[in-house]
């Protein structure tokens, strides 16, 4: 009868036979989880509430950009309030209102949206001129209107922002410049309706992106409102 030695580099727990798990690492392992779990939790409800001072930077580069994002609107609102400051009177409220349509119209008429600030400055210039040489300034803008409404139609632009544009010139500069012929307070109570009837047209324009700048009607928006209602105000309570 013979004896088998049994295999001295046998490792226990290594061979096919031994698969019993240790009970100390399952204990270890299960220990462990919890822990785990918890400190998940706690990382996720701090982010719900905001508590990680790495989103607060975010945050404020969201607002900054927020503002710079709405710098035609601050611009606008700053030039209405200068003029309501510094004495309104239905000759500036004309004024800006032939402005305004002078620009849509140079737009149109160019073909060329970011002519419509340019026009801010050309507008400027045609008043200042006509002035000089003993016109009236809506003269001026009437002559001006011309010139743009041929040019458009030499250059073949589309004939219907053309034609809305001039209409729009015509209807809100006629009453602003027959708001000038009236009695100083009601004048100044038509100028300012007219004006602030012209923020309906741009937001038109900056609903649509056509035309001119959504920017420039953004600009218009926030000057033609507050100076067209501070204008008729004024002439309800004679200020």
């Amino acid at each position: 009868m013979s004896f088998t030695e049994p295999d001295r580099d046998a490792v226990p727990g290594r061979s096919g036979e031994d698969t019993t798990t240790r009970p100390g690492s399952r204990r270890r392992s299960a220990s462990r989880s919890p822990r785990t779990a918890t400190a998940t939790a706690t990382s996720a409800a701090a982010l719900r509430r905001g508590e990680h001072t790495a989103g607060r930077p975010r945050r404020d580069g969201r607002s900054a950009a927020t503002v710079l994002r709405r710098w035609p609107s601050v611009l606008g609102l700053a030039a209405a309030v200068f003029l309501l400051t510094t004495g309104v009177n239905r000759e500036a409220v004309a004024v800006t209102i032939g402005a305004a349509t002078l620009c849509y119209l140079g737009a149109a008429a160019t073909n060329k949206p970011w002519t419509g600030w340019a026009g801010i400055l050309g507008s400027g210039l045609v008043v200042i001129i006509s002035e000089s040489a003993g016109l009236p300034w809506w003269a001026g803008i009437g002559i001006a209107a011309v010139a743009l409404v041929l040019g458009g139609l030499i250059g073949g632009v589309p004939r219907l922002p053309l034609t809305a544009q001039t209409a729009a010139l015509l209807g809100f500069g006629g009453l602003a410049v027959a708001g000038l012929f009236a009695a100083p307070r009601v004048g100044l109570a038509v100028a300012g309706t007219a004006l602030a009837a012209h923020a309906v047209w741009d937001l038109i324009h900056y609903r649509r992106d056509r035309v001119v700048p959504r920017s420039l009607a953004e600009f218009c928006i926030l000057l033609d409102v507050p100076l067209g209602l501070g204008a008729v105000i004024s002439a309800i309570i004679g200020w």
